[in-house]
């Protein structure tokens, strides 16, 4: 099993039952029937009763007639270890081909999502520029509507602006994030163990869409860096399920 399964728990079950006589075998407790009789004898003795202590009454008692499992019998064990050994290796590579073709049916989605995903980035790229401009004619304007009439300190105004140029820079995290989607393609095609890699992977690509997020201070940014987070989360859950 641990060869061919490296990621998750797994149950195994198996349940046997034999009905042969070759596999039981019935054991009479003789030290325990004969103090039965003995104190049945005594009893009758004692007390003048009637009757017959037979066989059909000494049987009925506790534990007088055992039942057990032959557990001596090699040749039945030896049977049953090559039945269950075969009955498992048909199951596991039965579960083996069915978690492949699964893991296909896996794989297209991701790669279906990381396309939306890098979709989604290149809108991010193309709006991003435009947002300190935009924030740059906003203040403008707002400077003139409450400070008409006086001179603004252009060297201040360009301070302001380069601040928030350099706290709304998400130029890094959009690079970061383009180069884990060609990784979380490039593990797709491997064919190892992938699951660990593209837990890692995924945690990386969510922290870059929260840092962007948090640099965001446009509308539309914003609402493509909620999409994006949603299809990183849903290539999250199904990573789980790949070994």
């Amino acid at each position: 099993l641990m060869k061919k399964i490296l990621r998750g728990k797994t149950d195994v079950y198996i349940n046997f039952e034999s009905y042969s006589k070759d596999d039981i075998k019935v054991v009479i407790n003789e030290a325990l029937a004969e103090s039965y009789i003995e104190s049945l004898t005594k009893l009758k003795e004692n007390f003048n009763l009637s009757g017959d202590i037979t066989i059909s009454l000494v049987s009925k008692f506790p534990d007088i007639v055992i039942v057990e499992k032959d557990v001596e019998n090699e040749q039945a064990s030896e049977a049953i270890s090559t039945m269950l050994f075969e009955a498992l290796h048909i199951a596991l590579e039965n579960f083996v081909l069915m978690r492949e073709s699964e893991g296909n049916n896996l794989r297209i989605d991701i790669l279906q999502k990381t396309s939306l995903i890098s979709d989604l980035v290149s809108k991010i790229k193309t709006r991003s520029p435009f947002v300190v401009a935009e924030y740059s004619e906003r203040l403008k304007i707002r400077l003139d509507n409450y400070l008409s009439g006086i001179n603004v300190d252009e060297n201040r105004f360009l301070t302001e602006i380069t601040l928030f140029a350099d706290r709304s820079c998400i130029d890094e995290e959009l690079t970061r994030l383009s180069s884990h989607l060609v990784q979380l393609e490039e593990i797709l095609t491997e064919e190892e163990s992938l699951g660990r890699k593209l837990d890692f992977l995924v945690q990386e690509m969510n922290r870059e869409a929260n840092t962007i997020g948090s640099k965001s201070n446009d509308m539309e940014i914003t609402k493509n860096v909620i999409a994006l987070k949603s299809e990183i989360e849903k290539i999250r859950e199904q990573i789980q399920n790949i070994e």
